[in-house]
């Protein structure tokens, strides 16, 4: 467990931060800004999760996933993909257990939905509408993560569960519309 006793402690000021096996790199190295975003990421599911007290299953769903995402950023803030770590003090790794149960949980809401006719605009309920800024800023931090596994080793489990979340945001943003029946539906052309 984390102990933190102090909030600052001046060591970036100059720019540079601390990974998890304590080398540093500068603030805004792309590693850094991957595991940033994922942290950004979690932050919109915790507004998002102001509209999902009225459902409980939905909420802790929610609850799971900012968890995993503490465990997506230790991941990404620790160098290498796992593979030649030590067995007595491996780093904290996505596994394939959590982007499964994220795989469960999409088909699950899947199978209650409206088929889809058209794409679908950002908005309808709150939480909808939430969970769609979730989805996109999921996707960034997606984008980052593949950057850097095109830069450096890094545990592949982690851009499948990133891949996966924003497919389940999708789709829990349609649930929250009323099962998709409040989506709002894009409509090629409209203001031509």
């Amino acid at each position: 467990m984390v102990q933190l006793t102090r909030i600052y402690t001046k060591s970036g000021d100059k720019g540079k931060t601390a990974l998890g096996n304590g080398s540093r790199v500068a603030k805004n190295d792309i590693r850094v800004t991957a595991y940033g975003t994922v942290d950004e990421t979690n932050a919109v599911i915790g507004v998002a999760r102001l509209h999902s007290a009225d459902n409980a299953d939905v909420d802790a769903m929610l609850a799971r996933i900012q968890n995993d995402l503490f465990d997506l950023g230790a991941d990404l803030c620790t160098p290498g993909d796992g593979s030649n770590e030590n067995p007595d003090q491996p780093a904290l790794r996505i596994t394939a257990k959590q982007t499964e149960r994220l795989e469960a949980e999409i088909d699950q809401i899947n199978e209650n939905l409206d088929p889809l006719k058209s794409f679908v605009l950002p908005g309808g309920s709150a939480l909808s509408a939430q969970l769609h800024v979730a989805r996109t800023v999921s996707r960034r931090a997606e984008r980052l993560i593949v950057e850097l596994a095109g830069i450096e080793s890094i545990n592949p489990e982690a851009v499948r569960y990133i891949n996966r979340l924003s497919d389940h945001m999708f789709v829990l943003a349609r649930h929250a519309n009323n099962g998709g029946k409040d989506d709002i539906l894009w409509q090629p052309g409209l203001t031509r």
